[in-house]
């Protein structure tokens, strides 16, 4: 699937779950999908991370970069993050930690798609599903 099919903004609802501790955090917010160019696409996503207690706004801006046909998507300084791959397992190394991630899709044309990454290692152990309905 091509990444530039879902330009736009989208609600964003994200569950953290941390296997270690049993505690989960919940995002709420918005992902705007913008084309830079033809070969480059700009992620943003703004919302608010809260669990018992605790509120705090979050952010990140990453962007995704047409390569040899297919989308890799990196940070904002520019470091590889993962391959775009819609249906197939990505891995990101983040010594001492890796990340293991899933993209699926829903609808012709979509719908909703979800982002599930599972992180382990020595300081890490959590899985985090974010669910992107289009606004409405």
């Amino acid at each position: 699937m091509d990444l530039a099919a879902l330009l736009g903004t989208w609600s964003l609802t994200r569950v953290v779950h941390d296997r270690s501790t049993g505690e989960r955090r919940d995002v709420t917010g918005t992902l705007t999908l913008t084309a830079e160019s033809p070969h480059r696409i700009r992620w943003v996503e703004a919302g608010t991370m809260s669990w018992p207690g605790h509120e705090v706004p979050v952010e990140r801006t990453l962007y995704a970069d047409l390569e040899d046909g297919g989308w890799i998507v990196r940070f904002a300084d520019g470091r590889v993050f993962h391959p775009w791959t819609v249906g197939a397992r990505v891995d990101h190394a983040c010594a001492p930690d890796h990340y293991r991630g899933l993209v699926e899709v829903t609808g012709d044309p979509v719908e909703a798609w979800t982002v599930t990454w599972d992180a382990t290692g020595p300081q890490k152990d959590y899985r985090m599903v974010t669910v992107h309905d289009r606004r409405r």
